[in-house]
C-alpha cells in the first residue's frame, strides 16, 4: 500500500474512524433536527430585521419569543404565531409587535388553514430577506479579497498570524486592533467579556464595560469590522475579523455574524459544555443552527479542542483531541460547513520539562495537518506551562512558531511571553510578533524538507494516538456521545445530559413545526450563490 503523507497512515484505520465518528454523532444530529431551541427562534427574529431592547437592556427578540412561548408555546416554532400576528392585527412591524408583546397587549395563537399558509409565506420572505443580507455580505467579502491585495503584496503567508484584543472598550480596541494589523496580524480576535456565554440574551449597542473582553454585541461586530475594513484598505491585504459563536446565544450571535461579515467564529461542538456547564442537548441544537449560518455565511470556524489540553494531561489526552476533531467535522459537514471552513483547534501544550516534548508536539500537529488536508486548522500556543519567566516564554512561543511552520499549519495564535504574568501590552504584542515573524520568513517552506523517519519516534508516535482515536471512538459508538461527555471523556469533566445551564430552552418540535430559516438552509447548497464560493479559504 503506498505511504500516505508523512506520517504513512493507514488510509484503512483512518476511514474507520471517520466512520466511527459518524456513527457517534448520527444520534446527536437526529436530536438537534428534532428539537429546537429558545435561541434558535430569536434568531429567526434577528434575521428578519427584530434588533434593539427595552430601557433595561431585554432584547426585543426575547420579549417576542417569550411572549409566544408563554402563550402558545415553541413546539411550532415564533413563524406562524409571529406572523400572523403582524398579518392579523395593527402591529405591521416586528418592533412595534414586540414592543406590544412585552407589555402584554398582544394574544397569540396558532393558525391554521389559509391562515398558517399566509403566515408561513410572510415569514419565509422575511427569513430570505435575512439571509439575503449575509449572501451580499459574503459577496462583499469576496471583491474585498480579489481587489485587496496589492500587485507586489498576495494575501498572507501561511500560518496566518491570529491575535487577540480584549480591553474591555470597543473604543479602545478599535485602535489596538488596527496597531496589531500594522504590525502584522492576519486575524484579530476580539475576546468576549467573562460570562457572557452564560447570558441567555444579546446585549445591545456598543459597550465598553466588559470584562477582560468585550462585549459580543452587533454594533460592535459593525464597528471592528469597519475599522478592520478602513486598515486593509490602508495595508493593501484584508484583515480577518474573529468573534465567539458560543453560549445560551450560540443561533443569535451567529446569524449577527453573518449580518455584519465576520471571517471567523469560535464555534466547538463541545467547549461550551465541558467549560461553561451549558447543557449538553441545548448546545448541539444551537450548534446545528449557528453552524448553518456560518456554512451560508462562509465564516471559518475555529474549533476549541485545545482546551482540553488545559484541564488533561496533553500526552495522555491527545486521542481525545483527535476523536473531537473528527465529531467536529461530522457535525460541520451535516450543517454545510466545507472542509475549508473547519478550522479545528489543537495546542502546543505538553509539559516542556518532559524528554522529547518537542518531537510529541510535531508527532501531533502533524497527525492532525495529515488527517484533516483540506482544512484551515488553528493552532494554539502554550499557554498552561507559562510560568512568568519571560524569557523562557518567548523561547517557548518561538518553539511553537516552529512547529507551526514545520507541520504546515494554516492559523497561529500567537503567544505571549508575559501570558503567566497579565493581559499583554501593546508591546509584548509587538514583540510576539516579532517572533513569529522572524520564524516564518526565515523557514520559508520548510515545511517540504520535514521528513520524519518512517520506523521513528514521531511517526510511532502519530500512528499510536491515531489507533487510540480508534478505540475510544468505537466506545463511544457504543456508549453514545451524550454517555462519553457525562462520564469525563473530554477535558477530564463531567457534564450529565440533563443537567447544566439552558436546558429549560430546549423544546422539541411539534408535527408542523416551522421555521423557514432553517428550511432555506436545510435545503440550498450554501455556497451555491457565489461566483468565488469560499474566497476567503485557508489553504492548507
Amino acid at each position: 500500500m503506498a505511504p500516505q503523507g508523512k506520517l504513512d497512515l493507514d488510509p484503512q484505520v483512518v476511514a474507520a474512524a471517520r466512520r466511527l465518528a459518524a456513527r457517534a454523532a448520527e444520534p446527536i444530529i437526529r436530536m438537534a433536527r428534532s428539537h429546537t431551541t429558545v435561541s434558535v427562534e430569536r434568531a429567526l427574529l434577528r434575521l428578519a430585521g427584530l434588533a434593539g431592547a427595552d430601557d433595561e437592556g431585554r432584547p426585543w427578540a426575547n420579549h417576542l419569543a417569550d411572549a409566544v412561548r408563554d402563550q402558545v408555546g415553541l413546539e411550532h416554532g415564533v413563524a406562524l404565531p409571529v406572523w400572523d400576528a403582524l398579518l392579523t392585527g395593527p402591529h405591521r412591524t416586528l418592533g412595534d409587535l414586540a414592543r406590544a408583546a412585552a407589555r402584554g397587549r398582544v394574544s397569540f395563537r396558532l393558525p391554521a388553514g389559509t391562515d398558517a399558509a399566509h403566515a408561513r409565506e410572510a415569514a419565509h420572505a422575511a427569513a430570505r430577506g435575512g439571509i439575503a443580507r449575509i449572501d451580499r455580505r459574503r459577496a462583499e467579502r469576496d471583491a474585498l479579497l480579489a481587489a485587496l491585495p496589492t500587485p507586489d503584496a498576495a494575501d498572507p503567508p501561511r500560518p496566518l498570524v491570529y491575535l487577540i484584543v480584549a480591553t474591555g472598550d470597543i473604543y479602545e480596541d478599535i485602535p489596538q486592533a488596527q496597531a496589531a494589523a500594522r504590525e502584522g496580524a492576519d486575524v484579530v480576535a476580539v475576546i468576549r467579556s467573562t460570562g457572557q456565554s452564560l447570558l441567555d440574551f444579546v446585549p445591545e449597542g456598543a459597550t465598553r464595560e466588559g470584562y477582560a473582553g468585550t462585549y459580543a454585541t452587533q454594533e460592535n461586530f459593525r464597528l471592528m469590522r469597519a475599522a478592520l475594513d478602513d486598515v486593509s484598505r490602508e495595508l493593501g491585504r484584508y484583515v480577518r475579523l474573529t468573534n465567539y459563536a458560543s453560549g445560551l446565544c450560540m443561533p443569535e450571535i451567529a446569524a449577527l455574524a453573518g449580518l455584519e461579515r465576520l471571517d471567523m467564529m469560535l464555534n466547538d461542538c463541545m467547549y461550551g459544555i465541558i467549560f461553561r456547564d451549558i447543557n449538553p442537548r441545548r448546545t448541539f441544537i444551537d450548534q446545528r443552527f449557528s453552524r448553518q449560518i456560518h456554512a451560508r455565511a462562509g465564516i471559518v470556524v475555529n474549533t476549541g479542542e485545545d482546551n482540553y489540553l488545559t484541564t488533561a494531561d496533553a500526552v495522555d489526552a491527545a486521542h481525545t483531541v483527535i476523536v473531537s476533531q473528527l465529531l467536529n467535522e461530522r457535525f460541520g459537514h451535516e450543517a454545510g460547513l466545507s472542509d475549508a471552513q473547519l478550522g479545528l483547534g489543537h495546542a502546543f501544550e505538553i509539559d516542556p520539562a518532559i524528554p522529547d516534548s518537542f518531537r510529541l508536539e510535531l508527532a501531533h500537529a502533524q497527525l492532525v495537518r495529515e488527517l484533516f488536508p483540506g482544512a484551515p486548522l488553528k493552532y494554539m500556543p502554550p499557554t498552561k506551562h507559562m510560568t512568568g519567566n519571560i524569557f523562557a516564554g518567548y523561547l517557548l512561543d518561538a518553539f511553537f512558531n516552529l512547529a507551526g511552520v514545520l507541520t504546515g499549519q494554516s492559523i497561529i495564535l500567537i503567544g505571549m511571553m508575559t501570558e503567566g504574568i497579565h493581559t499583554p501590552w501593546l508591546s509584548d504584542r509587538d514583540l510576539a510578533l516579532e517572533n513569529v515573524r522572524y520564524v516564518r520568513d526565515a523557514c520559508g517552506a520548510l515545511a517540504e524538507d520535514f521528513m520524519p523517519r518512517p520506523d521513528g519516534m514521531i511517526v510511532q508516535r502519530a500512528k499510536r494516538v491515531l489507533s487510540e482515536s480508534v478505540e475510544l471512538l468505537e466506545r463511544i459508538d457504543g456508549d453514545g456521545l451524550l454517555t462519553a461527555i457525562a462520564e469525563g471523556t473530554f477535558g477530564v469533566t463531567r457534564r450529565p445530559p440533563d443537567g447544566g445551564k439552558g436546558l429549560d430552552g430546549v423544546v422539541e418540535r411539534a408535527a408542523g413545526y416551522v421555521n423557514p430559516a432553517i428550511e432555506i438552509l436545510d435545503t440550498e447548497d450554501p455556497h451555491a450563490h457565489h461566483a468565488t464560493a469560499d474566497a476567503q479559504e485557508v489553504p492548507a
